[in-house]
């Protein structure tokens, strides 16, 4: 694990949610996934995101599955997914994520439409009110609201934000936002440019492939913060067939089958989340057996 100095830098994993095959949660193999992930080296969790299917859930489940997690590693090891369609809402679950004791909430931009700046500012401003450190989350693919290095930088500017999780993909973003907002923290948002945006600056990895291969990851990550490259090329180079499916459409379902396959609890997905298609299927079975059969954990 990495010495953390604030609650949202490290490896925090953006948990996969196991479901059984009625599609129920199975809240006490969550509890032991999330157990599981620090004692192997990761430094928390964020329940409630995309990949957590938070979209498909009760409120009941959602807010359990959080107090799941800080009952299972502690508050400060957990980012609570914040994203809702509305501020009103996404500040409820922020209010909920601060009376558990939770170390930063993880906020989208609002997403019910394509948000002017405006609307923007006035979403975190809203979240920031519930008074846990609020990570933004770009992912412009799915919401269609770009936060870009100068708006993200007249949040921090505001006090509104702590952190970005960047997951345009874009190395190129992390040098204009380190010279527009040199205190904001940059977050690996997306697995498969983990090297390059650590070279880059980032403080942390909001990850999905620790998932099913902690370790590895972990190590690739430390290695990759310390730019030690003769370390973490190789590593890099081995994961990342199947660090790619992070950016993919069907992360969650990839992520899930690679964790089976490694002895983890993935399990099915909720509709409309189909299962992989045989071609797909085969490829993350293939990246995954051999990266398991190279010793990679």
């Amino acid at each position: 694990m990495t010495e953390r100095t604030k609650p949202w830098r490290g490896v925090m994993v953006a948990t996969a949610l196991p479901l059984r095959d009625d599609l129920s949660v199975d809240y006490d193999a969550y509890a032991a996934h999330c157990r599981w992930l620090v004692d192997n080296g990761c430094d928390g969790v964020v329940p409630n995101g995309s990949l957590g299917e938070y979209q498909t859930l009760t409120p009941e489940e959602r807010a359990k599955v959080l107090e799941t997690a800080v009952e299972a590693i502690g508050g400060d090891r957990v980012m609570a997914g914040a994203g809702a369609y509305g501020a009103a809402e996404s500040r409820r679950w922020a209010e909920h994520a601060a009376g558990l004791g939770c170390g930063s909430v993880l906020l989208l931009p609002p997403n019910a439409y394509r948000a002017d700046e405006r609307a923007v500012l006035a979403h975190y401003r809203e979240v920031a009110g519930a008074g846990v450190p609020v990570v933004a989350y770009n992912n412009p693919y799915d919401t269609k609201v770009d936060l870009t290095p100068a708006l993200l930088a007249r949040l921090h500017e505001e006090g509104l934000i702590v952190a970005v999780k960047e997951f345009t993909g874009d190395p190129r973003r992390a040098y204009e936002l380190a010279e527009l907002a040199p205190g904001l923290d940059l977050l690996i948002g997306s697995d498969d440019v983990l090297l390059e945006l650590a070279l880059a600056g980032a403080v942390g990895w909001i990850a999905g492939y620790p998932n099913a291969l902690p370790a590895s990851n972990v190590a690739l990550y430390q290695a990759a913060l310390a730019h030690d490259l003769e370390t973490a090329l190789p590593l890099y180079r081995k994961l990342h067939p199947l660090l790619r499916w992070d950016s993919k459409t069907e992360f969650v379902q990839a992520i899930k089958l690679s964790m089976d396959l490694a002895g983890r609890p993935g399990g099915p997905c909720r509709h409309p989340r189909q299962p992989l298609t045989g071609e797909q299927e085969a490829t993350v079975r293939a990246a995954t057996e051999k990266v398991l059969a190279e010793g990679l954990r």
